[in-house]
């Protein structure tokens, strides 16, 4: 039996950098790769990049560029200089795009977003004016478009990994967001899954947001992230 390897990721989804490195302190050892997204990169600027990874963590960049191919180079390459080593852009900005985000960040694993957790069949229909498309199927189409790419991975729901581990293996990283425990509200996500269920579909890497950090014990959540992790085998 293989062991299937899955590294969380915690979302720092907070407007200051003094509570994100409050939450980076609490978890200490438990967790070595934390998400800053659009909120807390506008509100401390690249700075929370540099005090993240002086904690001894890695950072995952998800602003999820989507611009002209040039645009998208340059961020990668300011992205590339912070020492991040995971950045998020729009699949859907094209193929184009996606080759100058793979050029610009060298060095850094560009992934490319899919379809939002957000999103069901029924409103991604209505958003893109295509009646019909499931998501799934815009999930394996763009898949493909990263991969050709040169793209390092994608971003994509849960339930969508095991279509995308059967039209590439291993080509792409998968990391999987909106992770739930058992029983967790699921709050603006539609498309969830918990840790376990993510790592048996092929995840490579799962990100947590409230799951820990709306925890009265973020420290214990995360403890109990991991043990679900580490019986995890296929």
């Amino acid at each position: 039996m293989a062991r299937v390897r899955t590294t969380p990721i915690v979302a720092l989804d907070y407007p200051s950098g003094a509570e994100a490195l409050w939450l980076v302190s609490s978890l200490g050892e438990r967790c070595r790769f934390y998400k800053i997204g659009s909120e807390l990169f506008t509100a401390a600027g690249p700075g929370i990049v540099q005090r993240v990874r002086e904690a001894g963590a890695d950072v995952f960049l998800d602003l999820k560029l989507h611009d002209i191919p040039n645009t998208v180079r340059g961020a990668a390459r300011a992205a590339a200089a912070l020492g991040v080593r995971l950045l998020t852009v729009h699949a859907g900005g094209g193929l184009e795009m996606l080759r100058a985000a793979v050029e610009g960040g060298a060095g850094v694993g560009i992934l490319a977003v899919t379809v939002l957790t957000s999103f069901d069949d029924a409103s991604l229909a209505d958003a893109t004016g295509r009646p019909g498309i499931t998501a799934r199927e815009e999930v394996v189409r763009l898949a493909g478009i990263a991969a050709t790419a040169g793209a390092h991975g994608i971003v994509c729901a849960g339930p969508d990994a095991p279509a995308v581990r059967a039209q590439f293996g291993d080509r792409l990283a998968l990391l999987v967001p909106g992770i739930r425990m058992a029983g967790g509200a699921v709050h603006d996500q539609r498309r969830v899954m918990t840790p376990t269920d993510a790592a048996v579909a092929g995840a490579t890497y799962i990100v947590l947001g409230r799951a820990v950090s709306g925890a009265a014990d973020p420290a214990a959540a995360m403890t109990a992230v991991l043990a679900d992790l580490e019986g995890v085998s296929v």
